[in-house]
C-alpha cells in the first residue's frame, strides 16, 4: 500500500510545484515581460556597439597601423613609435586604439622601445603581448630577456632566454641559448653556461651560433 502512494504524493508534488509557478508568472506577469524586453533591449545594444563602434574603430586602427608597420620595417623606430605628426606610431596606435589594434601593435612597440633604450617601457608593452604563434612568442619573450639584460638583471633575462628557447625546436632557439649561456656567465655560473653552449653544440651545430659555440666552450672548460 506504501508504494501505491508514493506515485500518488509525488504527483501532487509536482502538481503543487507547477501550480506554484504559474501562480508566480500571473502575479510577476508585468516584470517578467519588461526584464524579458531589457535582456533583448541589451543584446541589441551589444550587437550595434560591435558593428558601428567597435568594428570601425578596429578598421582604423589596422590601417594607422600600416605606416608605424613601415617605418619599423625601414629601422625607424622613433617615427615607428611615436609618429610624425601626419600618422601615428605604435604609442599613440595604444592609447587611441588599445587591443582593437590587435596585439601585435604590443610587440612593435616593445621592440621600437628596445631599440631606443627605454627598456622598462619596452618590458610593460611585451608583457602585455601573447599569440599561439610560437615563432613570435619566442622572439617576443627574448626582446624581454634583451631588455632585462640591458638593465644587468641577469637573473630575470636568463629566464626569459630560457623560455624562449625551451618554446620550440627551431633554429632561432640556438640565439636564445646563446643569450642563456652567456648571462649565466654574468651571474657566474659557468656550469650553467656551458650546459647551454653544449646544447646548441649537439642539436644546433648548423646554424651561426653553433659554428662559433666551440670558443665558448673552450673558454669555460679552459677554466675548470
Amino acid at each position: 500500500m506504501a508504494q501505491n502512494k508514493q506515485p500518488e504524493v509525488q504527483q501532487e508534488q509536482v502538481a503543487t510545484t507547477v501550480s506554484g509557478v504559474e501562480s508566480f508568472i500571473k502575479e510577476n506577469q508585468k516584470w517578467i515581460e519588461w526584464a524579458l524586453i531589457a535582456i533583448v533591449v541589451i543584446i541589441l545594444g551589444i550587437l550595434a556597439y560591435n558593428r558601428w563602434v567597435v568594428t570601425p574603430a578596429r578598421q582604423e586602427a589596422q590601417e594607422q597601423m600600416f605606416q608605424a608597420e613601415q617605418s619599423f620595417r625601414l629601422g625607424d623606430f622613433e617615427t615607428a613609435l611615436k609618429g610624425d605628426g601626419n600618422v601615428l606610431g605604435f604609442a599613440d596606435i595604444i592609447a587611441n586604439y588599445g587591443k582593437r589594434a590587435g596585439k601585435s601593435v604590443y610587440l612593435y612597440a616593445g621592440l621600437c622601445n628596445l631599440q631606443l633604450g627605454n627598456n622598462e617601457e619596452a618590458i610593460a608593452n611585451l608583457k602585455k603581448y601573447s599569440t599561439k604563434d610560437k615563432l613570435m612568442q619566442g622572439r617576443a619573450w627574448c626582446a624581454m630577456g634583451d631588455a632585462y639584460s640591458n638593465m644587468q638583471d641577469y637573473t630575470a633575462a636568463l629566464n626569459w632566454y630560457k623560455k624562449a628557447a625551451a618554446l620550440e625546436d627551431n633554429a632561432y632557439a640556438a640565439g636564445y641559448l646563446l643569450k642563456a649561456g652567456i648571462v649565466s656567465e654574468e651571474l657566474g655560473d659557468k656550469d650553467g653556461a656551458l650546459k647551454c653552449y653544449k646544447e646548441i653544440e649537439t642539436k644546433y651545430p648548423q646554424t651561426l651560433e653553433g659554428y662559433d659555440i666551440q670558443k665558448y666552450i673552450s673558454r669555460i672548460e679552459n677554466q675548470q
